[in-house]
């Protein structure tokens, strides 16, 4: 569906959801988000998407906003989390090895959030750690007895290693607001990007506050042969794991009879 069509569809909808009893006791603004694409289908040569995600927010009587903007936009894509293991490494006697490490009990494997204007303009701390607007307020649960600035040394650390590989993103200013009532923005997906369900939330703030909020599904899932592959993996990992050095010993020992009969 595109941003036309959304709206031609609103206008049509309006009068009969505004006379509803529920929409008319409702005082906030109204959300309704669309994502460019739901599936995003990995397969050989996938070299990343482009998410569009896009939609509408309009007063409680239906109306669009008229002059000044009065809510700003924060798009968050995330998913799927994991329980992840962090190490640092130390240089001792010229030999780098494993030293202090942390456990994490929902860390996402890919996060991005996008905002019409600086996150620190638009909310303050307590607020983004409570929805988890921007890379300094995810939380990732640690587990065990850590203490704090250990948790934000590795917390760094791995925001730092997976903003490099383009799977965690901030984008400050990116959400375009047009005509008081529609919002988009480009979100990307790396090549690197896991399979599984992901989840946007789109967020209509207010003088430092959620005025209203909507949640859209993305899934990311490989098809083919290369889907095969994967559930092979997953589910019969020690023959997975002896086919694979297999065909390594194989091929080293073909590429060595190709060399010596040439």
């Amino acid at each position: 569906m595109t941003v036309r069509a959304l709206l031609l569809a609103i206008a049509l909808l309006w009068p009969a959801l505004a006379a509803s009893p529920v929409l008319a006791q409702t005082r906030e603004p109204i959300l309704i988000p669309e994502i460019s694409q739901h599936e995003v289908v990995v397969r050989q040569g996938f070299t990343g998407a482009n998410l569009l995600l896009y939609g509408a927010v309009l007063q409680p009587d239906g109306t669009r906003a008229t002059g000044e903007v009065p809510y700003d936009i924060v798009v968050v894509l995330k998913g799927p989390t994991e329980a992840i293991t962090l190490r640092e490494k130390r240089r001792i006697w010229g030999m780098w090895i494993n030293a202090d490490s942390a456990q994490f009990r929902s860390a996402p494997a890919y996060y991005a959030v996008a905002s019409s204007r600086p996150l620190s303009e638009i909310v303050d701390s307590r607020t983004a750690a409570i929805y988890e607007l921007g890379l300094e307020s995810l939380q990732l649960s640690p587990i065990g007895a850590i203490r704090p600035e250990e948790v934000s040394r590795f917390v760094a650390g791995l925001v730092a290693k997976r903003m490099a590989s383009g799977l965690y993103v901030q984008d400050e200013g990116a959400v375009t607001i047009s005509e008081g009532v529609l919002y988009q923005v480009r979100i990307p997906l790396p090549s690197s990007v896991m399979t599984g369900d992901y989840t946007a939330e789109t967020f209509a703030i207010s003088d430092g506050r959620v005025i209203a909020s909507a949640t859209s599904e993305v899934t990311v899932t490989k098809r083919g042969f290369e889907r095969a592959v994967e559930l092979w993996s997953r589910n019969l990992s020690m023959i997975y794991g002896l086919m694979a050095v297999a065909l390594s010993v194989f091929m080293g020992w073909a590429a060595g009879r190709i060399f010596a009969l040439g």
